[in-house]
């Protein structure tokens, strides 16, 4: 019989009176001298970061952390209006919500910048073979057009901004600048380079998966939710919402 290989991890492993962390002791090296967002790119890469990587991260979280009564703050509330005794199932009630529509698709940006990026006939030409590609396809380009920030996103700018002044060296903010051009010679609309795109786009210069994007914005939901429940305990909504909806919504066979 021929054995499997036994499954590793570099992650943590704790001692009767030590705890270590990606090869560092959680008390003496860990505790008070990481900030949390340090913290997470130290979990995620196994190695300190750069003031590069903590100053768009940090920038990252604080963008996605709070965008009002979307549908995942509003399951988090009607949940914890449900089971005030259970708080975690109604921030895993919102964080469920966290997609496409209302959080953005940046590892779908990520893949296209990449694949500008990387494109041997040049950033301009691939990005305008995106846009005729997506146009054609009648599908939307992820990281473009906002339903609501109109005519642009004010987070977009303001985080690249951020990046380059923390010293990105501007490879994946120059492919995501080509495809907002290249789509809006293409398109008849004029489409804003949305905060998904921005997101996508700094987080690929510190050297974050597309992959795990999605991870960075369900991180920073999280504490945004919490927030909402911090709020439903002393000004409750979440009987008045029930209550919209199954007065409002008529029963019809």
């Amino acid at each position: 019989m021929k054995h499997k290989s036994i499954p590793t991890t570099g992650i943590s492993r704790y001692e009767p009176d030590k705890i270590f962390v990606r090869g560092a002791n959680l008390v003496d090296e860990l505790m008070g001298q990481l900030s949390f967002t340090e913290m997470i790119l130290f979990h995620l890469n196994g190695k300190k970061p750069t003031p590069l990587q903590t100053k768009v991260l940090d920038a990252v979280l604080v963008t996605t952390m709070e965008h009002g009564f979307t549908p995942s703050a509003i399951s988090t509330r009607l949940i914890f209006h449900s089971a005030p005794e259970a708080l975690q199932a109604a921030v895993a009630a919102g964080i469920m919500g966290a997609g496409s529509t209302y959080l953005g698709t940046m590892e779908g940006c990520a893949a296209l910048l990449a694949e500008i990026v990387e494109a041997p006939e040049g950033m301009p030409a691939r990005a305008e073979a995106i846009a005729r590609r997506f146009k054609a396809s009648g599908s939307f380009i992820p990281g473009l057009g906002h339903p609501f920030h109109k005519p642009d996103d004010p987070r977009a700018p303001k985080l690249i901004e951020i990046a380059e002044q923390a010293g990105a060296k501007g490879t994946y903010i120059a492919a995501l600048k080509e495809l907002s051009t290249a789509a809006n010679k293409a398109y008849p609309k004029y489409l804003t380079t949305n905060a998904t795109g921005a997101i996508a786009a700094i987080l690929l210069e510190i050297g974050i998966e597309p992959a795990i994007m999605r991870g960075i914005a369900v991180i920073s939901r999280a504490a945004g939710l919490v927030g909402h429940i911090a709020e439903e305990i002393k000004r409750p909504s979440g009987r008045y919402i029930y209550d919209m909806v199954d007065h409002g919504i008529e029963y019809k066979e």
